[in-house]
Order: C-alpha cells, then sequence, then structure tokens
C-alpha cells in the first residue's frame, strides 16, 4: 500500500493545482488478468480471472453547481466538461471521457435521478491502455463507484458490477459482465470463479508454487473501436440459434450458446458433439442463415443482428461454437485441479492455458502474430502455460511460471522479446511484471 500512498498524494497536489481546491474523496478500482475462459463471459459462461494491482484512481470534489468536469493526469487525455443533466456518449468515438460518462450515466439511470449535482475529478490510470488489462471497464467502474458516493447512495457490490457491465455497453460494446465483476468482487491473495445468472463469485486458491507473470504484445487494441468483438458476439448468437432450431428449441428467444446447453440438459461434451452433427465448418452467408432459421435478410438484420455487424459478409459459427463449449469447459478443469492440488498442478494448469490460446488462435481468431511469438517465447523460457488474455487481437499474454525460474524467465523474456526492437522504449515499466490476486474496488475519505 506506501505506493498506493504516494499516489494519492500526488493526486491530491495535482488535483488542487488543477481546480483550486482539495479532493473530498478517493475511488479506486483494479484492471483484471483473464487466467482462463476467454470470450465465454457474453456467451453466458463462468470466467476465472483475479484483479491485478494496476488500477484506475478518481479524486472528486462535488461541486453546487451541475458541470462535470473531468481531467486526467495524463496529457494525453485532454479534459472534458459537461453538463451532468444532459449526458450524451458518442459511440463512434471511444474518447477516455465517454467511459467515465457510461459509469456515472449508469447510476444515474438506476436511480432515475435528475438535476445531478456537478463534480470536479481528476483521473490517474497505470493499467496499460488498449492492452486486454481492462483499463476501459476499470474506469468505467470507478465512475459508477464515484456517482454512487457523491448521491450517498449504498448497492451491493453485485448490484454495482451489473449496472457498470449494463452501461459499458453505451459505448457499444457488447461485453459479458467479466471485468466490472472482478473489478468490484476482488479480494487480495485469490482468483475467482465469476458464474453468470445469477452473478456469483467464488474463491479460486492458485497454486503458491508459481506466479502469473504479464506480457504486453505492445500491439493496442480497443475493442470498442473496432468490430472484431462485436462480430465474435453476434457469430455466437447466431451459432446459439442455429444449434437450438436443429434440437427443435424455441430459437427465436436464445441469445447465448450457454442457453442450448442448459435447455438440453446436457455437458459441454455433448454440446461439441452436437456442434458437431448441427453446424459446417464452412463460413456461413447471412443468406444460408436466413435459410435454416426460416427469415428473411431483413429479419436477420433487425432483430437478431447489432448495427455495426449488419453487413458482415461471413460469420464463422462452427469454429466460435467449439471455442466456446471447450473453452467452458476448460475453466471448470482449471477450477478442480486448483481445488484437489495434485503433485503436478503446475503443469496441469499450464496444458489448460496452452489449449486456450491454440482456441482462440485457431477457432475464435482472435490472436496476432506477435501474441504467437510473444507465448513461443515465454514458453521457450520456463512458463508451464502460456496464452493471450482479454480480447485478444493485440494486448497482453499471461503465463504460469514457476517461482524459482522467475528471474531468469523475466531477464530472458525481457531481451527476447523487448530489446529487439523497439518495444521497451515505449513500454519501460509496464510491458513484463509478475502479478498477484488484487483486491476490488474501494472509496478512500479524504482525512
Amino acid at each position: 500500500m506506501p505506493v498506493l500512498f504516494d499516489r494519492l498524494l500526488k493526486l491530491k497536489e495535482m488535483f488542487n493545482s488543477k481546480f483550486g481546491s482539495i479532493p473530498k474523496f478517493y475511488v479506486r478500482a483494479p484492471g483484471r488478468v483473464n487466467i482462463i475462459g476467454e470470450h465465454i463471459d457474453y456467451c453466458g459462461y463462468s470466467v476465472l480471472p483475479m484483479a491485478v494491482e494496476q488500477d484506475m484512481l478518481i479524486a472528486v470534489e462535488p461541486v453546487k453547481t451541475q458541470t462535470l468536469q473531468l481531467a486526467n493526469t495524463n496529457p494525453l487525455y485532454p479534459d472534458f466538461s459537461t453538463s451532468s443533466n444532459n449526458i450524451q456518449i458518442d459511440k463512434t468515438k471511444p474518447l477516455w471521457h465517454n467511459y467515465f460518462l457510461c459509469g456515472f450515466k449508469g447510476i444515474q439511470e438506476h436511480f432515475g435521478l435528475s438535476n445531478l449535482t456537478g463534480m470536479n475529478c481528476l483521473v490517474d490510470g497505470n493499467i496499460p491502455p488498449s492492452s486486454g488489462l481492462s483499463s476501459s471497464s476499470a474506469l468505467v467502474c470507478c465512475a459508477g463507484l464515484v456517482t454512487l458516493t457523491v448521491l450517498g447512495m449504498n448497492l451491493s457490490k453485485v448490484e454495482l458490477a451489473e449496472i457498470c457491465a449494463k452501461s459499458e455497453r453505451y459505448i457499444g460494446t457488447e461485453g459479458g459482465g467479466m471485468d466490472q465483476s472482478i473489478s468490484f468482487l476482488a479480494e487480495e491473495g485469490t482468483a475467482k470463479l465469476i458464474e453468470f445468472s445469477p452473478l456469483r463469485a467464488t474463491d479460486v486458491k492458485l497454486p503458491s508454487e508459481a506466479v502469473f507473470v504479464i506480457a504486453n504484445s505492445c500491439v493496442e487494441m480497443n475493442k470498442a473501436a473496432t468490430s472484431h468483438f462485436n462480430i465474435r458476439v453476434m457469430e455466437c448468437r447466431l451459432a446459439a440459434k442455429l444449434l437450438a432450431k436443429y434440437r427443435g428449441l424455441q430459437w427465436g428467444k436464445v441469445l447465448r450458446l450457454e442457453e442450448v446447453q442448459t435447455k438440453l440438459g446436457v455437458s459441454l461434451e455433448e454440446m461439441l458433439w452436437i456442434t458437431e452433427d448441427a453446424l459446417h465448418p464452412e463460413p456461413y452467408s447471412p443468406e444460408e442463415v436466413c435459410r435454416c432459421l426460416g427469415i428473411s435478410l431483413q429479419e436477420l438484420r433487425t432483430q437478431i443482428l447489432s448495427p455495426n455487424t449488419q453487413d458482415v459478409p461471413i460469420f464463422k459459427l462452427y469454429q466460435r461454437a467449439k471455442h466456446v463449449y471447450s473453452e467452458a469447459a476448460r475453466v471448470l478443469q482449471f477450477k478442480k485441479i486448483c481445488e484437489e492440488a495434485p503433485d503436478d498442478t503446475v503443469q496441469l494448469l499450464g496444458e489448460l492455458m496452452n489449449q486456450s490460446h491454440a482456441s482462440c488462435r485457431d477457432m475464435y481468431e482472435c490472436s496476432c502474430p506477435e501474441l504467437d511469438q510473444l507465448v513461443d517465447i515465454c514458453r521457450k523460457f520456463g512458463a508451464e502455460g502460456s496464452r493471450l488474455t482479454g480480447a485478444g487481437w493485440g494486448g497482453c499474454t499471461v503465463s504460469l511460471v514457476p517461482a524459482d525460474k522467475l528471474t531468469s524467465f523475466l531477464a530472458n523474456v525481457h531481451q527476447a522479446y523487448y530489446q529487439r526492437s523497439d518495444r521497451n522504449l515505449t513500454f519501460e515499466k509496464q510491458s513484463l511484471f509478475a502479478t498477484k490476486p488484487g483486491g476490488g474496488a474501494l472509496v478512500f475519505l479524504e482525512a
């Protein structure tokens, strides 16, 4: 905590210099690393993340006017000001302040409030942006907790997580809720199995003889600025509908792959067999999807697809469903191994992480050459398992490294990936670090 204390003091000084006053309180929300369970939360399946020590911090002072003034300690992010009663979020431009507005608006709408008080806020973050460590969701969560605190109202951590997951969709990202859940529900020293509908978190004790190391590929990917992410969400939705229809279910209301499994009452393994039977590996055209479901192209576009996926020419339904059902099974296996703790726990967990990366790369196609190269380097220098984490298409890898190999691992990976290019100049402090499970979102009052 000494580092956090120093940051709070510095933030207080910068706030005073910016606004000419002292903050009344501070809010912290952590980023996260998803250990296993990629791209399955929005399909209804459990995931296994942990909070990282990197976070978003906001210094706050409520004001009597109805003006929301936002500033950032990073000069790359310009100041922003708006009326607290006229929140407009531009989906076409995922600018930093829009993520704050998502959290603010989510709380405002949850309580049905108008005439909100204004506030001065100074934001400081040390989560590398667009790295797959959830800097944007941490800012949404931070803003939600800031707004709740200013209003003097109370919500449970679960309610807060659900509101922030829903409100991040104002920016156009069809996420599933993992990032917001771990940001609020995290506890120091333990990862969490996050389950949905209803939202709940279970402790998962990680092996003490190994550490998790995050390595940044230095390829940035902003999921709100690209259609890759939302196309995958729609492919999973279409796969769920085709599988439901194939098995004689009422497919109209089915949105998630997990719903098909639940309605059929079968295992994940059986869902993989059903996927083999029902879907073909060749991509589906929109016209073929319409034929399978017995609907018109107009109905597909307006009733099923999201606005930014209506002109997608092909959908890879077989590959996406295979990834989701196999990844969901890997999450449950990972938790089981952690609980049973056999002698070869680290090797078994590493193997699941390696399988996960292969599936993300080949079936979900959310990796990139730099991530694949970084994963190979991490395995070469002693990681038992290594995989992309976060949305992919850039961002970070997470590797499971035996504790006694950590020092040589860090030195070798640094030399092999960062020093052989100009990558280390840009991301020197943020590119490669070991992390342990951190705590969740907090409010600090000014003494």
